[in-house]
């Protein structure tokens, strides 16, 4: 509370007293004593009294505007031996005293720990230490105990025995972390709502940005800095709370996990002028962490850069970055508008968050063919349909598929902890699997024949690593528009047919590595698991 606002209430208080015909005791310019001995702190909390003065002949109590009648005559009735006074204390000042009456227990803030043995005790403990804090300790606490697990996720979740489980997605993986009430619950979407200026009586889905700096009970500093989505279920809203990384260090191409190959390709595409350069794949999948990577390695003071997204994720110096409002219901989109209107600026590269709509897509691509490298996600499960995708967009037209440059499509699987991985001759089953799997591989890249005699690598859980991944890494796949792609998207007279076997094939026969290639790959590399892959990816 401000200075000037206790000022207010002290005045009132006083006030107050003065109408009741009770003399008022200030207690904000006090120095305060306590006497515990005369009351007992039950009944300081029942009656609404605490002790503010006492001698051997003088006792001088503080009381409040809803303290009974009943409660003083109580008090002058036990204590005969003493002259008993009362005063009106303000609310404020009657809480202060009883944090000194009776101090909150202190919190010890835990650190959350991941393990399959004890992973039961982890949940009662954190749970418990869920339910002793305010609101704004308990949002500091999770996001602050959620970066250092390297979670991209929180998960609130309600369920059907009055009960809510928050989860951390961890490596693309969700763990259960803790259970609270109903009644904790509420308390923590209602400082969520507010952080967030969302509405806790909404039955649609909303969106929302808390960016705050928190100082908990314990004095930890905490950056909460997550987007909010909520979608109301039949036990109540849930919300998940994606954290952004705020260090512009992070997004860096070298950090993207590319192979040679593959980074020669994007920069050899992000170095043309003009262009569209696609990033595929679902919620999740690190499209914005790559393309914001490319971006910043595109950020200098001789490029005009603007972006269009939603909401906006990370803030980088030069650049203009829009922020669009979408309608939750997706009957009306900004993005195409912002787009048009962008053009207008003449910008060098522009960047849109998601490509969601037949106008979106066909003015990024004039866009791309007038002189502007344009930089977008598009949701599509691989590279091959998100151009079936374009081309039903876009029809018979090979001006506006020689704009795209490129598509890159990708996955996040786990990669094994190099430290405790450990290697194993594969089984009967798994041989089948890899060697059916080198299928997938282009013909300029050598097959192995997997055997008993092969070398792969699995995860090996220990005290430290329970799970034995540590990180993720990208499965990716680019579709560079070679003549045989674009010879098959516009040479098929029946464009609503074009499917993504076709195009899979042309880009097979082009040496391209398609995502499950490039996953086996990994697999033999000893970077990932076949359980991994196939948790990810439909083969």
């Amino acid at each position: 509370m401000s200075q000037d606002a206790r000022y207010d209430e002290e005045q009132s208080t006083l006030r107050r007293a003065r109408v009741l015909g009770f003399d008022y005791f200030d207690t904000y310019k006090t120095t305060k004593q306590l006497f515990k001995s005369i009351l007992s702190i039950d009944e300081m909390y029942r009656d609404k009294i605490v002790p503010l003065m006492s001698s051997d002949s003088n006792i001088l109590f503080g009381i409040t505007t809803i303290t009974s009648q009943n409660t003083l005559k109580n008090i002058k009735a036990r204590f005969l031996d003493q002259r008993v006074s009362f005063a009106i204390i303000s609310d404020t000042g009657y809480r202060d005293y009883m944090k000194l009456y009776d101090p909150p227990k202190q919190v010890v803030y835990q650190d959350i720990t991941i393990k399959n043995d004890t992973q039961k005790d982890s949940i009662n403990e954190i749970s418990k230490i869920l339910s002793q804090v305010n609101s704004t300790d308990m949002l500091a606490y999770l996001v602050s105990q959620a970066h250092r697990l390297n979670a991209s996720d929180i998960h609130v979740e309600t369920e059907t025995d009055n009960e809510v489980q928050i989860r951390f997605r961890i490596d693309g993986v969700l763990h259960l972390i803790a259970k609270m009430t109903f009644d904790k619950y509420r308390i923590l979407v209602s400082a969520i709502a507010s952080a967030a200026n969302i509405s806790t009586a909404s039955i649609n889905p909303q969106q929302g940005h808390i960016a705050q700096k928190v100082l908990m009970a314990d004095q930890t500093k905490v950056d909460v800095n997550v987007r909010v989505e909520t979608v109301v279920t039949v036990n109540g809203m849930d919300i998940v709370m994606r954290l952004f990384n705020m260090y512009q260090d992070m997004y860096n191409l070298d950090k993207l996990g590319l192979s040679s190959d593959e980074r020669r390709v994007v920069d050899g595409i992000i170095a043309k002028p003009s262009g569209l350069v696609l990033i595929v794949g679902p919620t999740g999948s690190g499209k914005t962490t790559t393309l914001y990577s490319m971006l910043n390695s595109l950020n200098n003071e001789q490029r005009k850069i603007i972006t269009i997204e939603d909401p906006v994720e990370y803030q980088f110096h030069g650049i203009s970055q829009i922020s669009v409002i979408s309608d939750p219901s997706g009957k009306n989109d900004n993005f195409s508008s912002q787009l048009r209107a962008v053009l207008r600026l003449d910008p060098d590269i522009i960047m849109i968050g998601e490509i969601r709509d037949e106008d979106t897509a066909r003015t990024a691509l004039q866009a791309a063919l007038t002189g502007h490298l344009v930089l977008a996600t598009f949701h599509a499960a691989s590279a091959s349909a998100a151009l079936t995708r374009l081309s039903s967009i876009i029809g018979k037209n090979p001006l506006f598929i020689s704009a795209i440059r490129l598509i890159m499509a990708q996955r996040l699987v786990r990669k094994l902890d190099d430290n405790t991985k450990e290697s194993y001759h594969p089984t009967l089953e798994e041989i089948e699997i890899l060697n059916r799997l080198i299928k997938t591989l282009p013909s300029n890249i050598e097959k192995p024949v997997i055997s008993h005699d092969t070398i792969l690598y699995r995860a090996k859980p220990t005290d430290d690593n329970p799970y034995g991944y540590k990180g993720q890494i990208a499965i990716r796949e680019q579709y560079l528009m070679t003549d045989k792609i674009k010879q098959v998207v516009t040479n098929n007279s029946q464009l609503s047919v074009i499917s993504t076997e076709q195009i899979e094939t042309a880009a097979s026969e082009s040496n391209i590595i398609s995502m499950l290639a490039d996953a086996t790959l990994k697999i033999l590399a000893g970077e990932t698991t076949i359980e991994e892959v196939s948790r990810v990816l439909d083969y």
